[in-house]
């Protein structure tokens, strides 16, 4: 048996431009560059809410899998098939990759939310181990009955990246990196924004426009009611090298999410040395420290609105926050470390006791 074989499951597409999905490309690539035999199997796009053909599908797939493989499933799908989990928890070495709860997902119904986080509890506990992407979400987890020495914490890496030039003219030029998508908040953001001086600052939106078309279609119904169509732009998804251009051009990275298992967007702006407003969930409060931005509580636009006020009128503010955000540049880990972790999180948990050996 190699050892150093691994069978990862993930739904939908692969090359998707969201945290999740980054991660799990430079996870495969970073294995792979360390001798590891990768094999992506792919599932519907449909999970985490599976039809029964899709479920039928994954079923096919766990089964054809050899006696004894290490088997990574992302989480997306893992917690929304307990059944096919446990019933090759004993012939399988499997594993789970969490980026946040299934039931965490904002804008669920009630009924739903609970229908999910049952699936993923009895899906956690079908498998030898859980990689996770924060700290944050090693202790969510405390609520799926998941014992602490089953969980690792795999946080993403970052790649080096040219610093910001920093703050270039009268208007303040804010980027959110972020999918139209209901926990992202970009509704606070522009309840917030629609109280401050529009001469004062512009906002660019980077993220995809298709992952929730209701979600895109209130967010401009918002701007064209709040009459900030003017100086709100959605770009919709770009290329590495757009984006790398707009963290360049930025003074201010604004990610008003809800919810996050990690934050890689703010990694990404604190790579390039930029300063970030974002909300106290997921790693964001570790990557930051004190010193490299502003915090505030979910889901609040009055506290957004009142620090962005506080940066637009305290220059000397934002000067300190790109100092502190040079200093935390110079600290992030890489992806070559991330993999390194991973490979040996992978190595010894495949050798853990099945569920049914756990009592």
């Amino acid at each position: 048996m190699n050892v150093r074989s691994l069978e990862f499951l993930i739904p939908g597409d692969l090359q998707a431009a969201t945290g999740g999905y980054a991660y799990d490309r430079r996870i495969i690539a970073g294995l792979r560059a360390l001798g590891w035999r990768v094999t992506v199997h792919g599932l519907d796009a449909g999970f985490p809410q599976p039809s029964t053909a899709a479920l039928d599908h994954a079923r096919k797939v766990v089964a054809a899998l050899p006696e004894q493989a290490l088997v990574l499933v992302d989480g997306l799908a893992a917690g929304a098939m307990p059944q096919v989990l446990q019933a090759h928890a004993a012939r399988l070495r499997l594993l789970a990759l969490v980026h946040h709860p299934l039931a965490a997902e904002t804008g669920l119904a009630p009924r739903l939310a609970q229908r999910l986080a049952e699936s993923e509890r009895q899906a956690l506990a079908a498998v030898r181990h859980v990689i996770v992407t924060s700290h944050a979400t090693k202790l969510a987890l405390r609520n799926y009955g998941v014992d602490a020495d089953r969980i690792s914490v795999v946080e993403p890496g970052t790649d080096k990246a040219s610093p910001t030039r920093g703050r270039r003219g009268e208007t303040l030029q804010l980027l959110c990196v972020a999918t139209l998508i209901p926990r992202k908040g970009h509704d606070l953001l522009l309840d917030a924004l629609a109280a401050l001086a529009a001469s004062r600052w512009r906002l660019t939106c980077v993220g995809s426009l298709t992952r929730s078309p209701q979600t895109v279609e209130r967010v401009r119904a918002r701007m064209q009611r709040l009459g900030l169509e003017a100086q709100v732009t959605l770009t919709g998804e770009v290329d590495a090298a757009t984006l790398t251009q707009f963290y360049s051009n930025a003074d201010l990275l604004v990610l008003p999410s809800r919810v996050e298992g990690y934050g890689m967007a703010v990694a990404e702006a604190l790579a390039h040395g930029l300063p970030v407003l974002s909300t106290q969930v997921g790693a964001i409060p570790d990557l930051l420290g004190t010193g490299a931005g502003l915090l505030v509580a979910p889901g609040n636009a009055d506290l957004l609105r009142a620090a962005l006020q506080r940066v637009l009128d305290e220059p000397a503010l934002l000067e300190s926050l790109a100092l502190g955000a040079a200093t935390v540049r110079g600290t992030l880990p890489d992806w070559q470390q991330a993999c390194e972790q991973l490979s040996c999180v992978l190595e010894t948990a495949g050798l853990q006791d099945s569920p049914d050996r756990r009592g």
